[in-house]
């Protein structure tokens, strides 16, 4: 089943204002709050309830404990962080598995964006408005990937709020 506009409306509307602190706690430190991933299930468990069809939201819970054994064998591979990981497990519910291929693309494009804004930004004076940011010098071993999944999230919603 795919994910209507309504769906993505609600879960946008929870997941805009997490998003904006995931990627700023991840940008200044190098961590995701676990506070945020509970709050992006608890708005699924909520808002899933209101925007989704009862067997749609029960197969779309399936999606957390899948995306987190993946995002595990990443972390464990070094491929990415435990708060990464367990990020992309609460946001997987709010995601179609019929739009697999599109969050892909998205995903995609939003790393990509998302490391070339942060290696412009470290090359700009905006550094010196945040010299503080732990992303600054430890993105050459580590980057912040906190920032393009947020983004990821919040661009896929829209889109299936914009044009579904």
């Amino acid at each position: 089943m795919d994910l209507t506009a309504w769906a993505a409306g609600w879960f946008l509307l929870a997941a805009l204002p997490i998003a904006f602190i995931v990627s700023y706690s991840d940008l200044s430190r190098m961590k995701i709050p676990n506070a945020t991933v509970l709050a992006l299930v608890a708005a699924y468990a909520v808002l899933g309830l209101i925007a989704l069809p009862f067997d749609q939201y029960l197969w779309h819970w399936l999606h957390l404990p899948v995306i987190l054994v993946i995002g595990m064998v990443l972390n464990a591979a070094g491929a990415m962080g435990a708060g990464d990981a367990k990020f992309m497990a609460a946001a997987a519910p709010m995601i179609a598995t019929s739009d697999a291929v599109l969050v892909a693309l998205i995903l995609s494009a939003a790393f990509l964006a998302g490391y070339a804004a942060h290696r412009i930004a470290r090359a700009t004076p905006i550094r010196q408005a945040v010299p503080h940011w732990a992303s600054w010098d430890t993105a050459s071993k580590r980057f912040p990937m906190g920032f393009p999944l947020s983004m990821a999230l919040v661009a896929y919603l829209g889109i299936v709020l914009v044009l579904r």
